[in-house]
């Protein structure tokens, strides 16, 4: 008697063990059954439109007073001996946005001003072994001090080149 009750005991054990396994495809179900409703719940959404209301705008004048050109004659101009390695020629004045010693980086913002509009030029300064990005080059010096000027906005070190 002994050994049947052990074995009713098993049996019963074992029972309860496999009947309180969890199954993951139920579990998968009620996931995509989840999913399911929730894209026909977004599909069934009604869009809401924002009704526009007109502004008036009145036009405001500002007047802007800029501040007088620098003197040309006042403007430094730094003297070298450069061959270009990259673009056109240059001109008796230029306008320098960067010196390098790597021409990999002057490669580099030369596509820059390039992507930005700029005819820009790689002169080669075998004396102090520099490669200066040129941005613009002008014949005469009055055009080369205007762009300069405008490049220091994005370009603060910007200077003037006069070519040997």
């Amino acid at each position: 008697m002994k050994k049947f009750f052990v074995l009713a005991m098993g049996l019963g054990v074992a029972f309860a063990m496999t009947s309180c396994k969890s199954s993951e495809s139920a579990y998968k179900k009620a996931y995509e059954k989840a999913k399911q409703q929730q894209v026909v719940a977004a599909e069934q959404e009604p869009v809401q439109v924002q009704p526009t209301t007109q502004v008036e705008v009145t036009p405001t004048v500002t007047t802007t007073t800029t501040a007088p050109a620098p003197e040309v004659n006042t403007v430094q101009v730094q003297t070298e001996n450069v061959t270009v390695v990259s673009g056109g020629g240059l001109k008796a004045y230029s306008v320098v946005c960067g010196s390098f010693s790597l021409k990999a980086n002057a490669e580099g913002l030369q596509k820059t001003l390039a992507n930005a509009g700029y005819n820009s030029q790689i002169a080669y300064n075998g004396e102090k072994n520099m490669y200066r990005v040129v941005a613009s080059t002008f014949d005469d010096k009055a055009a080369a001090v205007q762009s300069r000027n405008t490049l220091r906005a994005t370009y603060p070190d910007a200077w003037l080149l006069y070519s040997k």
